[in-house]
């Protein structure tokens, strides 16, 4: 839960998501499949490797990054509970707003999922007031919103044994920041996320030509989860420094 760490897996998701909606977007256009693919991937590797040596560097910049090149393992490259669910839920929402259901928009149990999902999620009343937004958008929106709830109190139920965790490694390893900072940016993303996605700030913000691109797709799909990530990672890292 280190903030390198953070920011690597961050990165890599949102590049692959994005990579995702290209390729999805360039079939639909009638694009080869093999030069669809081409296109993404080299743009997805080549974004990917960018911020990741950035990411990189970052970690370079402390002893960070040589202990973990010392200490590496094959258990190592397996990923948590918690990041094998975030990865499958991320898949799930890219599915449900590519690959919808005909008719699903109009069932019953869509009418419900919104209708709960509204009541919860301020942000989901201010995306469903501006723009007027398809229902397919709304309801991948919805989807999402509910898989970042889950995500969220499934994670905060073992947050305790992540802060553990996460105290023993600081202690086999030092960080460019301190456990304090580190707790305090992330705090501070997670705070600000909070208002900007949950509550529905950005959604106010937007224009709404941008709901009709890749990145509308990214703000309505992958950025509720990205969000409770965001949030368990700084409860987990302030209960890490409450102890310490």
């Amino acid at each position: 839960m280190g903030i390198a760490r953070l920011l690597a897996k961050s990165w890599t998701v949102f590049c692959l998501f994005c990579a995702g909606h290209a390729l999805h977007a360039a079939m639909l256009a009638g694009t080869a499949p093999a030069q669809a693919v081409w296109s993404a991937g080299i743009s997805a590797l080549l974004f990917t490797a960018m911020g990741l040596l950035f990411i990189a560097g970052y970690a370079a910049a402390g002893d960070h990054a040589l202990s973990v090149l010392r200490d590496l393992r094959g258990a190592r490259f397996l990923p948590s509970f918690d990041d094998a669910a975030f990865v499958l839920f991320v898949a799930l929402s890219f599915a449900a707003q590519s690959f919808p259901a005909p008719g699903l928009t109009n069932h019953p149990a869509a009418h419900a999922l919104r209708a709960a999902v509204r009541f919860a999620v301020p942000g989901q009343r201010a995306l469903e007031s501006v723009c007027g937004l398809a229902g397919g958008q709304l309801l991948a929106a919805a989807f999402a919103w509910l898989l970042a709830i889950v995500y969220a109190a499934s994670a905060v139920s073992r947050v305790r044994l992540t802060a553990a965790l996460l105290r023993f490694e600081r202690a086999r390893r030092a960080e460019l920041l301190s456990p304090v900072a580190t707790a305090a940016v992330l705090g501070v993303v997670a705070i600000a996320g909070f208002q900007m996605l949950f509550v529905g700030t950005a959604f106010r913000l937007i224009p709404c030509s941008a709901y009709d691109h890749i990145f509308g797709a990214v703000l309505i799909g992958l950025a509720p989860l990205l969000l409770a990530y965001a949030v368990v990672a700084a409860a987990a890292n302030l209960i890490a420094v409450s102890h310490e």
